[in-house]
Order: structure tokens, then sequence, then C-alpha cells
């Protein structure tokens, strides 16, 4: 496996993980004491607040961005790019990711964009590496 690969499966985990901390405040909660409601969980979602809500954007943004990378990584190895600098472009991706969710639930908006252009950026490059 590559560490590109590796890569892909983080880039596909994110979401996931992003939804847990959104879905955080409801764990070890009864559904009638405002714990999560599995029955109807987008509601349930949509009435977060503060950084709580901020994670749930940010799990939607992930599953947004992941369709270029997944792209970005396909065409890469079609064609049969460098290795290591697919290697290194999926890194600085996934670093990217990382760092604007925790910029995210930070509230940290300005900065939070910067990350989401190189992180953009990574995925456009690796259209065109050779």
């Amino acid at each position: 496996m590559t560490i590109a690969q590796i890569c892909l499966l983080i880039a596909c985990l994110l979401p996931i993980g992003c939804a847990g901390l959104a879905k955080s405040k409801g764990f070890g909660k009864r559904r009638r004491d405002g714990g999560f409601d599995n029955n109807q969980p987008r509601e349930w979602l949509a009435r977060l607040e503060g950084w709580q809500a901020r994670a749930n954007a940010a799990q939607a943004n992930s599953w947004e961005a992941l369709p270029i990378f997944v792209a970005g990584l396909f065409v890469a190895h079609q064609h049969q790019a460098t290795q290591a600098t697919v290697d290194l472009l999926a890194m600085g991706f996934i670093a990217t990711r990382l760092v604007f969710i925790a910029l995210y639930v930070a509230d940290k908006a300005s900065l939070r964009s910067l990350m989401w252009v190189a992180g953009l950026a990574a995925c456009v490059a690796l259209f065109v590496v050779r």
C-alpha cells in the first residue's frame, strides 16, 4: 500500500471523525435528555450550536472535498506520476484537511479558508504532476 493510498483511506475517514465530534454532545445521554437521536439524526444535528455545529459543517465539507482528491489520485496514477511526488501531495492534502477541521471547530474562518485553498491546490497539482 502506498502512502497516497493510506492518505486516501484517511480522507475517507475524516468525515466520520467530524461526525463523531459533532455528536459527542449527545454521548451517554438518553434521547429525551438531549442525547443523540438516531431516529432523526439530521434534525438533531441541525439543532447543534457552537463548536459542535461547526464540527458538523466540517463533516459536510470533508465529504465535499473527497471527490476531487480521489479524482486527482486517479489521474496521477493514470499518468504514472512519480510515486514520491504523489505521496507528498497526498500527505499535504491530509495535513491541510486536519488543520482545516481544527480551525473550523475553533471558529477561525480566515485561516480555515486558507487551508481549504491549500488543500484544493494539492488536489489540482495531482491532475498535472508527472
